[in-house]
This record gives C-alpha cells, sequence and structure tokens, in this order.
C-alpha cells in the first residue's frame, strides 16, 4: 500500500504552491463536479486554496513520497476543527487520507481536544462514507451558499477523541 511509503511532516513554505495546486486538483476532481454551476469558479477556489494554505501552514501536515507532497491536512485556529484533508487525485485510495486523518486526530488529542469535527458536501457521499469508516458520526445537515443561487448542502462530522490526560515530560539539558 502506498501509505506505507509515505512520510508524515509538517508543511514547509517553500511548497505552499504546490500544496495548493495539489489541493485544487483534488478539488476539481472530488468537489467540483457537487457544486451548483455558480460555486465552481475554478479561479476563484484555486485563489482561496492558495490563501488557507499560506494562512494554515503552521498547523498543516504534509504525506511525503520520493520527497513530493502526495497530500495534506490542516487543523483550524482555536477549534478542534479539520477545515481541509486532500489527497492527490492519483493516489486516492491507497490508505493516504486515513494515514493523515490519524496523525491530525492525535495532535489534537495533545492539545487536548475531546472531539474533532470536520465538513463535507452531502452529495460527496464517497467522502462522507470515508469519514463514517474512520469514526465520525453525522450531527448536521447545513444548507449554503449566497442568497438568491442555488444553495448547496453540506454535512457536519464529529469524532470522540481520547485526549491525553497525563503528564508532559520535559527533557533538561
Amino acid at each position: 500500500m502506498i501509505a506505507d511509503e509515505a512520510k508524515l511532516r509538517k508543511a514547509v513554505a517553500s511548497e505552499a504552491e504546490r500544496l495548493a495546486d495539489l489541493a485544487f486538483r483534488a478539488w476539481e476532481q472530488d468537489l467540483r463536479p457537487f457544486l451548483p454551476s455558480a460555486m465552481a469558479n475554478g479561479p476563484a477556489e484555486r485563489r482561496r486554496l492558495g490563501l488557507a494554505v499560506h494562512d494554515l501552514l503552521d498547523r498543516l501536515i504534509v504525506a511525503d513520497i520520493a520527497g513530493e507532497p502526495a497530500g495534506w491536512c490542516a487543523r483550524a485556529r482555536g477549534k478542534p476543527y479539520i477545515p481541509f484533508l486532500f489527497v492527490t487525485p492519483e493516489l486516492q485510495n491507497q490508505g493516504l487520507g486515513s494515514l493523515l486523518l490519524r496523525r491530525m486526530e492525535s495532535l489534537m488529542e495533545l492539545e487536548g481536544a475531546e472531539r474533532v469535527q470536520l465538513d463535507t458536501l452531502s452529495d460527496n457521499v464517497r467522502a462522507v462514507r470515508f469519514y463514517q469508516r474512520q469514526g465520525y458520526r453525522i450531527l448536521a445537515l447545513k444548507r449554503e451558499g449566497p442568497p438568491g443561487r442555488d444553495p448547496q448542502t453540506s454535512v457536519r462530522l464529529e469524532k470522540q477523541l481520547s485526549p491525553y490526560q497525563g503528564p508532559l515530560e520535559t527533557s533538561e539539558d
């Protein structure tokens, strides 16, 4: 399995454009088909993803295969929420998404989070089932979109975590 070859690491600023491009390619394949035409604006989404990578760079982990980013996952600031999880389209269904998600959940547990939430498009049944297999349960459906336009429906999912309660040892050098 390709996930066995992956190394998880922190993102670095020099790869921000590659990470945004990876996310955009995954968005085009996996999310764009479910969006109303008014919301499927490729250039706007590319800009949004580029800004998100730069904004969350210090909260983003990367699955690296042979020195190249193969996927990434980010956690929000100030709340236990995962706004982004992307795997390059050519490497999907090979365990990278699960690997990234488990590591991100572990980081959030170490930060004391008792649960984590995320959203995905409700029409994206493949993604909803993926998250359910990872232990997430559906909390709510949300209709979103600008007034007067075709709304989209997102599903909010949540997973109970087991935050670490013990002391953190520090080494004294």
